[in-house]
């Protein structure tokens, strides 16, 4: 029988932070990174609104950024986050760093999800007379939009991870309660119940993903 000193008020704080947490920085990080990812695939060379000097400078920030593990990012960036939230610790001091990591992540995604769509179609669009945001409103994201969806998915599972590396920090949610309960004081319910509560929340999480996906792709 594991003994704990964990409480069920304390658990559920730590599980309210971290859908607080993923939620948030999913909002703005989409927010940011999926115009990012569009803009990326239309300024491309041969892309709908080519323009070289746009890409050439958001194209290589994107990669800088996402190259950057997630706890060496928030590190970097902890002067920005006392400045943005006046915190550099629990729930608010890591949501500046996660939609910072997630934003240019998520764009990648969305570039990778647009760039499959059949180049013919944006053609057809092109003979129909399509603006450049009409082709992408009404021919190029719904063509993707299945792919976009397990992007997104994707991007959400990611984002549940690095909210667990916020925990190493004084980040919060389960991720800190792992930390300070599992880890540092060896308390071995406390990290079995949080590595199977992350591990619950990612496979409803892909399950979801994967289904609406399908649901898309067959109407």
């Amino acid at each position: 029988m594991f003994e704990t000193a964990i409480t069920a008020d304390q658990f559920l704080l730590a599980l309210h932070d971290t859908l607080v947490m993923v939620s948030v920085s999913l909002m703005a990080g989409s927010l940011i990174g999926i115009p990012l990812g569009i803009y990326v695939v239309v300024a491309r060379p041969g892309g709908l609104v080519e323009n070289a000097l746009i890409y050439g400078l958001i194209n290589p920030v994107v990669n800088i950024v996402r190259s950057l593990p997630f706890i060496i990012l928030m590190i970097t960036i902890i002067p920005f986050t006392r400045l943005v939230v006046h915190t550099t610790i629990g729930t608010a001091g890591a949501i500046v760093p996660l939609i910072i990591f997630i934003a240019p992540y998520i764009a990648r995604l969305v570039e990778n999800s647009l760039l499959e769509v059949d180049a013919g179609i944006i053609e057809a669009a092109k003979s129909m007379g399509a603006t450049p945001l009409q082709a992408i409103w009404h021919f190029l994201l719904p063509e993707a939009l299945s792919s976009l969806i397990l992007a997104l998915t994707t991007a959400t599972i990611g984002l549940i991870g690095a909210t667990a590396m916020a925990g190493t920090v004084g980040g919060g949610g389960i991720g800190d309660l792992a930390i300070t309960y599992g880890y540092q004081r060896f308390d071995t319910f406390a990290t079995v119940t949080t590595a199977l509560v992350l591990i619950l929340i990612v496979q409803t999480l892909q399950s979801l993903g994967n289904f609406l996906a399908r649901r898309i792709r067959r109407e």
